[in-house]
């Protein structure tokens, strides 16, 4: 006879393990965060109306490769204005039976007048300004479960890449839902929320980076994106929103 045999009110000595998440688990955001932090190992996991979501391995050309340029953009973006912040893959807090993990975003510093905190522990809360998806296609759950998503967190604004599809979808927030951002006559996505970012999609699905980046250059040298630097460095010397 062993000791817990003998004494059946002695509780065991280390708690059971936590189940490991499995594909279409059912779970609450805090069960969902539990879990995940027990499987260091995992990459990437994400919770969408309370279903757990866990990505195959990811291809160079459906999803590697799109994925690193867009990350390029966004980054010289960021280095030419201050007060905004970018994130690859980063998971965040939306409401309680969702924690996605989306491909990029870029939001605006808490401090300069974000609509984003950071956790205690670091994590984003409250949908950033831009989210940003690298899809196979439009049948992907980044175009229907996640994008209601997104709607509901009042993200302003969701790029999806539709690599097979060689279509970039740039959505706008307004009255409550989500409406096509209208490219100009010129074919370039002008964002709404961020002045002078500036995206020639066409370039950006050819993979031609030095188109990109000097129709972003141009973007960051017009006076609207000399407005908005100036206006973020003026809120957070004045205390910023919190």
């Amino acid at each position: 006879m062993t000791l817990l045999e003998a004494r059946p009110d002695v509780p065991p000595s280390h708690p059971p393990a936590l189940p490991p998440l499995e594909n279409g688990d059912r779970l609450t955001r805090a069960e969902f965060e539990r879990r995940y932090h027990a499987m260091p190992h995992l990459k990437k996991a994400e919770l969408i109306q309370g279903r757990v979501y866990m990505p195959s391995p990811v291809s160079l050309r459906g999803h590697s490769r799109p994925h690193f340029d867009v990350i390029s953009w966004l980054g010289q973006y960021r280095m030419a204005t201050p007060g905004v912040l970018g994130g690859d893959n980063g998971s965040i807090r939306l409401q309680d039976e969702n924690m996605p993990q989306p491909d990029a975003f870029l939001m605006i510093l808490p401090e300069c007048g974000g609509r984003a905190r950071v956790s205690a522990d670091d994590y984003l809360e409250g949908g950033p300004e831009l989210v940003i998806e690298v899809a196979a296609s439009s049948v992907s759950y980044d175009l229907h479960d996640k994008l209601e998503v997104y709607r509901a967190a009042g993200v302003p604004e969701y790029l999806v890449w539709r690599v097979l599809d060689e279509t970039l979808d740039w959505r706008v927030l307004r009255a409550g839902r989500y409406e096509p951002l209208a490219p100009g006559a010129d074919g370039v996505l002008r964002s709404e929320v961020f002045p002078g970012l500036w995206l020639d999609a066409a370039a950006l699905a050819a993979g031609d980076l030095a188109q990109v980046a000097q129709v972003l250059q141009q973007g960051v040298a017009t006076a609207a994106h000399g407005e908005f630097v100036a206006r973020l460095r003026e809120t957070r010397s004045g205390g910023g929103e919190r």
